[in-house]
């Protein structure tokens, strides 16, 4: 105890030893000491050498310092000291803290030993777990050391101890507790700890983010004031970064969990905007990136578009539009809230639509694109502010053609007014500045209010331009071309060779207005096959481009340069094997896969915008079908041409037969639910003819009954009178209820005859309606007539046997008569025969009707088998309509390859016969060019024609 005090205060009798040994004496007392209190004496005083002793006590501590973490536990203070000493030698932010003219050397050996501490730490991943169990002890000592220990492992080695805590139990969640913690130091570290953590490894994101680290986060930035926070808001925002950025699982986790709405309190800026304090800032930009994060133009287009509704929806882009037009606002600031509020409106329709509406708080008001594009075409503007105001422009016209018609046509000559500048006479401004970079800019947004837009490029030809008083206006075009060949800076000719070649491009008719000034064919010839130095090479390509579309997108209609002279012109006057390689130039130009990256100009200097972000997609697109077409044959083209024709005839063809079939789908599917009506029907009626048939049987039986009774009174009458008159009491009740049930029998009469009527105006309507939808033959309805015949006759077939039921009811009557019997009680038997007779005649003629059902229904149910026979005879033209669309589509397969295959036979003749020719004149032989023999074929042509006149 007394040596380590004396190491300490330096008292000691005799030499001094050096560090090493009282460091491996200290390393001795910690393995050897019984007692708790030596332990924690010789730990404390490694912790005091440890930074002038990094390397001795990294060494031979080390082990010692991991076994008292794992056997002293229950002392929180010796712990505490362990972790100290641990944490200063693995970090080096105590050597980045040396004065300036330290050596790099040394600087560079310093880091590298604290990785070789890291990675001896971590050798076994049982010391991070160790690491992880301590810092759930809620000892102030143990957990803020253990912190900033875990800290600087994952800054040296971040991959290999992220995949150490991302295996480990419940690793994850232990430091997501930090947050949660009520001193504010560890807290903050504890920020800092998850920081190095979600750095590059989306699977620890994930699990953050789902241990519910958002809400903890945003609750930490408005617990410290938001915007006007300290550090520790830059922290949070720092760590939300790094959970979003690049993580579309987290982007929409955080949308879904409604957190968008939570940003727009952070950007609520007062009035009075002076002052702003370099925090403020700081935390400002740094909000404004994680905007940019939810809508970057990289993520998926459905994720972004879900994100930019919602914060149109909570007020957010109203809010950023607000900044966007305040006044005291610093540069950079404004700056990245115009790029912010470029991608929260880059194309989503309604976002697009709102910001063109947003005024600058002016007298009179402007639009806010009006004073952006002012600051674009201002040279005295900050570089950054111009690119970002730019960008801003482009992501507006963005899939917006609505907002591309509504700048053109600030253009166009009826809609210009006088008395206030528009989006259209501030870029013809700057197209025309003596600023090389307004020039730029100006060109490359006239550009986008053109991309992809038809209309509005034959709309912008319109457009006439007053050069100066006395002469007569140019158009917009004209003026275009006539700077170009002046002769400019480099990048105000590639600007307006970028605007010329999107003009042009997929508009023949802009192309023959470009192509009747005959200046600009030998403008263009000329730049192309002069051989100029390295900054002209990027103006010939584009020239070369500009050509290019000329033939590609030429309609013939001058006759003077149509396709086939075009090439001509290039195989004389450039050559065709020069002019690809001039086209080349565009695509191997340094700043041009640059730009191709992502939509947001971003250049070091204003001298390297050259290359905008859209306009290198146009030239993927455009390089490889302008080589072909240069290349391509007059012969080639005509045979191109019959293919596109026998194509378009096939198409037209297949369309044909499509619209056939879709006609008889729709037909089709109409006769199916026709059938299930009718089916659906036919199955009522038939129930309701099942009930009619039982109760007409349940009536002939009561009529049975009655003869019988009636035979059996007309016999025992004259011996009983008494019993007659009970039994005509008995007929009169059975009477009166064949009366009613009659009268049921009437009411279901009426409503069969309804029902049966409804069917007759259906089968009229399908007897009318099949011959068209099914192309039925003739002879159906002759069909149908011979069925209602057939009808008829039964009918009458029925009258004679109601007929004959009749007489035989009348002779049963006669028969009553003849017995002998009282007068009164005569008059009742009259009475009830009448009775009985005209229940009889009724009963007849609701038999007559049920018989008339019966056929109906069969009639009925012979049409519906017709009306399937002829579904399936359609359904049978469909499948023979489909199969000669499959040959169809077979036969035009084949012949495209056939013709691939002879256009590649002709390739490789064309290359023999050159080659052979080659051969032959390198042997001596005389051989006669294709123009040689046509040049001979014209001159004995006319020498015929001279013989003609002489005869």
């Amino acid at each position: 105890m007394n040596f380590i005090r004396g190491v300490i205060a330096g008292q000691g009798a005799g030499p001094q030893p050096s560090g090493a040994e009282t460091i491996q004496k200290l390393c001795d007392r910690v393995a050897s000491s019984t007692l708790l209190e030596d332990r924690r004496d010789a730990v404390r005083a490694l912790k005091s050498l440890s930074k002038k002793y990094r390397m001795e006590v990294g060494t031979q501590a080390m082990d010692h310092l991991i076994t008292v973490l794992q056997t002293d536990r229950s002392d929180s203070e010796i712990l505490g000291y362990a972790l100290d000493t641990l944490y200063n030698i693995i970090c080096n932010d105590e050597e980045e803290e040396q004065d300036e003219s330290e050596d790099e050397a040394a600087q560079k050996q310093a880091d590298d030993l604290g990785a070789q501490f890291t990675e001896a730490f971590i050798q076994d991943p049982e010391h991070i777990t160790l690491l992880l169990t301590l810092l759930e002890e809620f000892d102030f000592h143990v957990r803020w050391p253990g912190v900033k220990l875990l800290t600087a492992l994952l800054k040296n080695q971040g991959v290999q101890v992220q995949g150490i805590i991302l295996v480990s139990p419940m690793g994850v969640s232990r430091l997501m507790d930090l947050l949660a913690d009520s001193r504010e130091v560890i807290r903050n570290d504890g920020l800092l700890l998850l920081q190095q953590l979600t750095k590059g490894n989306a699977a620890i994101q994930k699990i953050v983010a789902f241990e519910n680290a958002f809400e903890r986060l945003l609750d930490i930035i408005t617990e410290e004031g938001s915007s006007d926070g300290g550090i520790v808001v830059e922290d949070c925002l720092l760590l939300l970064l790094n959970l979003l950025k690049n993580n579309s699982s987290n982007q929409n986790f955080f949308k879904e969990g409604s957190y968008i709405q939570r940003m727009k309190p952070w950007f609520e800026v007062g009035d009075d905007n002076s002052g702003w304090s370099a925090q403020k800032v700081t935390n400002l930009h740094l909000m404004l990136q994680l905007v940019r994060v939810m809508v970057s133009p990289v993520n998926s287009p459905g994720a972004t578009a879900s994100c930019q509704k919602s914060m149109f929806q909570c007020g957010l882009l109203q809010q950023l539009c607000t900044i966007l037009m305040a006044t005291g606002v610093p540069a950079d600031i404004l700056t990245e809230t115009i790029n912010t509020v470029s991608e929260v409106i880059r194309g989503s329709q309604i976002n697009q639509d709102y910001f063109a509406s947003v005024n600058a708080p002016s007298n009179p008001p402007r639009p806010a694109i009006v004073v952006l594009l002012m600051s674009m075409v201002n040279d005295r503007q900050p570089f950054v502010l111009r690119c970002a105001v730019l960008y801003c422009f482009q992501c507006f016209l963005y899939k917006n053609q609505k907002g591309q018609g509504e700048i053109v046509a600030t253009l166009l000559p009826s809609t210009i007014d006088a008395n206030s500048i528009s989006a259209g006479q501030l870029l013809c401004g700057g197209l025309f500045s003596p600023d090389s970079l307004s020039n730029w800019c100006a060109a490359v947004a006239l550009a986008h209010a053109l991309q992809d837009n038809l209309t509005q490029k034959e709309q912008l030809l319109r457009v006439q331009l007053a050069t100066s008083l006395g002469k007569p206006p140019v158009s917009l075009l004209q003026q275009c071309t006539n700077i170009l060949s002046q002769g400019s800076k480099v990048q105000t000719r590639v600007g307006l060779l970028i605007l010329l070649c999107t003009w042009i491009n997929n508009c023949p008719i802009a192309v023959t207005h470009f192509l009747h000034n005959q200046e600009n064919v030998p403008f263009l010839t000329a730049q192309i096959s002069e051989n100029l130095g390295e900054d002209e090479r990027l103006v010939q390509g584009l020239c070369a481009l500009l050509l290019g579309i000329c033939i590609y997108y030429n309609d013939n209609s001058l006759e003077n340069n149509t396709k086939e002279k075009l090439k001509q012109l290039i195989e004389k006057r450039i050559g065709k094997e020069n002019f690809v390689e001039k086209l080349g130039f565009i695509t191997k130009h340094e700043l041009y896969s640059r730009a191709a990256q992502k939509p947001q100009p971003v250049f070091p200097s204003p001298e390297q915008m050259l290359f905008d972000h859209e306009f290198t997609k146009l030239v993927k697109e455009l390089e490889g079908v302008i080589t072909k077409a240069v290349h391509k044959s007059s012969e080639e083209e005509k045979k191109e041409e019959e293919v596109k024709k026998t194509l378009e005839q096939h198409d037209n063809i297949v369309t044909q037969y499509k619209e056939l079939i879709r006609e008889q789908d729709a037909q089709i599917q109409e006769l199916k639910e026709q059938v299930t009506s009718m089916t659906s029907q036919n199955e009522k009626m038939q129930t309701t003819m099942t009930q009619q048939l039982s109760q007409i049987q349940q009536h002939k039986d009561q009529y049975n009954i009655l003869k019988l009774k009636l035979g059996k009174e007309s016999q025992s009458h004259a011996s009983d009178q008494a019993d007659g008159s009970q039994v005509n009491g008995m007929q009169i009740e059975e009477l009166t209820q064949l009366r009613e049930e009659l009268e049921e029998l009437r009411q279901q009469h009426t409503l069969l005859q309804t029902q049966l009527s409804d069917k007759d105006a259906l089968i009229n309507t399908l007897r009318s309606g099949a011959p068209d939808t099914a192309e039925r033959p003739a002879s159906d309805n002759s069909e149908l007539v011979q069925e209602l015949e057939t009808l008829r006759s039964q009918v009458q077939s029925q009258s004679a046997e109601i007929g004959q039921l009749k007489s035989e009811n009348q002779d049963l009557l006669r028969k009553a008569e003849t017995v002998p019997s009282a007068a009164h009680s005569d008059a009742e038997g009259s009475s009830d025969g009448t009775k009985v007779a005209e229940l009889e005649s009724r009963l007849g003629s609701q038999t007559a009707e049920t018989e008339r059902l019966k056929e109906e229904v069969r009639s009925l149910s012979e049409s519906r088998k017709d009306l399937e026979q002829q579904l399936a005879s359609v359904n049978s033209t469909v499948a023979i309509l489909q199969t000669e669309k499959s040959k169809l589509q077979t036969e035009v397969q084949e012949s495209k390859k056939e013709q691939d295959d002879l256009l590649m036979l002709l390739a490789d003749q064309d290359q023999k016969i050159q080659s052979l020719k080659q051969k032959l004149k390198e042997l001596g032989h005389a051989v006669e060019d294709d123009d040689d023999l046509d040049t001979r074929e014209i001159t004995d042509e006319d020498d015929d024609e001279d013989e003609d006149d002489e005869e």
